[in-house]
């Protein structure tokens, strides 16, 4: 099989992974709205095992998108491979070129065939640094600590229910960890935009 079409079924199976991304999210909603309800009717045992099935469905969908990114980096890598086949190819014919251009000692010739020469190598090193990005995007993805106590706590705020149980508060954690995903995700649009600036 070549490697173009290896490069077509990773991208499919990302894409696959990320459909079953959002299936699992939109579980997770239907099981909070679940947890919700029964709260409001005062089943404190049925909002419980919907608080656990959403925080389920949630890791799920984690898991579909740290797959999905893992796969994303493994493509890039493959299409870095075929950049680099057709970079080496290129780079042989124009060795060939400049030994005839430099037989004839025509440094124009020699000149224009060094400026394709280091092109070449600039776009291997774009392709480079975008895959490195992508590979230290997918290894910062990492599974928040999503609590059932915290989650029902958090859906009985937006419902303004009073829960009678001992919690602790769910929204200082979430707000301090929801602004550290959002400060990662600056710095890596950052790099990413120096990259192509390249």
């Amino acid at each position: 099989m070549s490697m173009d079409k290896h490069l077509f079924n990773l991208k499919f199976a990302a894409k696959d992974l990320e459909r079953n991304a959002k299936k699992s999210e939109k579980s997770e909603k239907e099981e909070k709205n679940k947890c919700k309800k029964a709260m409001q009717k005062g089943n404190a045992e049925g909002a419980k095992i919907h608080a656990e099935n959403a925080i389920r469905q949630k890791n799920q969908a984690l898991n579909y998108r740290k797959m999905s990114a893992r796969i994303d980096a493994v493509a890039a890598r493959v299409q870095t491979a075929v950049t680099t086949k057709q970079v080496t190819g290129s780079m042989a014919g124009v060795v060939k070129s400049m030994e005839s251009a430099m037989k004839s000692m025509n440094l124009e010739k020699v000149s224009n065939l060094m400026d394709k020469f280091e092109q070449q190598f600039e776009n291997l090193d774009v392709q480079t640094q975008v895959m490195d990005a992508t590979m230290s995007n997918a290894s910062t993805l990492s599974a928040p600590q999503g609590e059932v106590d915290n989650l029902m706590q958090q859906v009985a705020d937006e419902a303004g229910l009073e829960l009678n149980l001992d919690l602790p508060s769910a929204q200082a954690t979430s707000l301090s960890s929801t602004a550290q995903a959002s400060t990662e995700q600056d710095e890596l649009s950052q790099r990413l935009a120096k990259l192509r600036q390249l």
